[in-house]
């Protein structure tokens, strides 16, 4: 870019008015948190997700959240630059990372809108094969609290990738319902979870719920739960130090094993 020519005119003016002038010809200030792709959540926001997707009582609060923006091609392989995700603070950089590398693989999402779009109605969201993460709800089926609620968990193309239980009589029930013609797994199939289980967990997002039994969960990608609670009652700093540190042991133990595939289970067990 050629070197940037102020008048002479404006250079002999006084250094107080000079510095308007230059940011006008230079263009606006842009923040590290914007050209990241990550920023935090200011409080008008944090006033929509409480009343939206943020309960009483919830294992996170605004301040451990960040909302992450990214690229990604769709199932026509068309770009678009409108992509969110809400996760923990923590992971953010990581998560970041991770839907960048999935935009350069071309792997593709339908669309990717945070769960304040559906008032947290998970069934809607699946519905619309939206990507998603954080969401105060208990797990499905009830019981206990969901990673989603710590913003660490996430949902990819849950119509490609659809949760699966069967009942008492033995019959399937998938979610989202149309979910029922991907039951059948073709890992080569755009969108499957399947191709991208290492990449996740080379990020930090060790278990997969495709590996479960009762229920499967193809959409599905989190840290383990015991992990989820300590980094929830640290600071900030100190909870991505401590999943940075998961990752060193994640990436360290499939060296050990050669990158093997078989030895992905292992080593996502010994660091969850």
């Amino acid at each position: 870019m050629a070197p940037l020519s102020i008048p002479a005119a404006v250079l002999r003016l006084p250094m107080l008015l000079v510095l308007p002038v230059f940011l006008l010809l230079t263009g606006p200030v842009q923040h590290a948190h914007a050209q990241s792709g990550v920023s935090g959540l200011d409080a008008g926001q944090c006033a929509i997700v409480k009343q939206h997707v943020l309960q009483s009582g919830a294992p996170v609060d605004c301040p451990q959240l960040q909302i992450v923006r990214f690229s990604y091609v769709d199932f026509e392989q068309v770009p678009h630059d409108n992509g969110e995700i809400m996760v923990m603070a923590a992971v953010a950089p990581q998560v970041k990372a991770l839907f960048d590398e999935l935009f350069k693989r071309r792997f593709p999402l339908a669309q990717a809108r945070l769960m304040e779009h559906y008032q947290g109605n998970d069934d809607a969201s699946m519905a619309e094969n939206n990507t998603s993460a954080f969401n105060d709800r208990p797990i499905t089926g009830g019981g206990a609290v969901s990673l989603h609620a710590y913003g660490l968990a996430i949902d990819i193309n849950p119509l490609q990738n659809p949760f699966v239980l069967r009942d008492p009589q033995g019959r399937l029930n998938y979610s989202p319902p149309a979910g029922q013609a991907y039951g059948k797994r073709v890992a080569s199939r755009p969108g499957s979870s399947e191709q991208i289980v290492e990449l996740f967990a080379q990020h930090g997002f060790l278990i997969w719920g495709g590996d479960w039994k009762k229920p499967v969960d193809y959409q599905h990608f989190q840290v383990g739960r015991k992990l989820a609670e300590r980094m929830a009652k640290l600071p900030v700093p100190q909870a991505r130090q401590l999943f940075e540190s998961t990752l060193v042991a994640y990436r360290a133990c499939r060296t050990g094993h050669g990158g093997k595939p078989k030895a992905r289970k292992v080593c996502a067990a010994a660091d969850s």
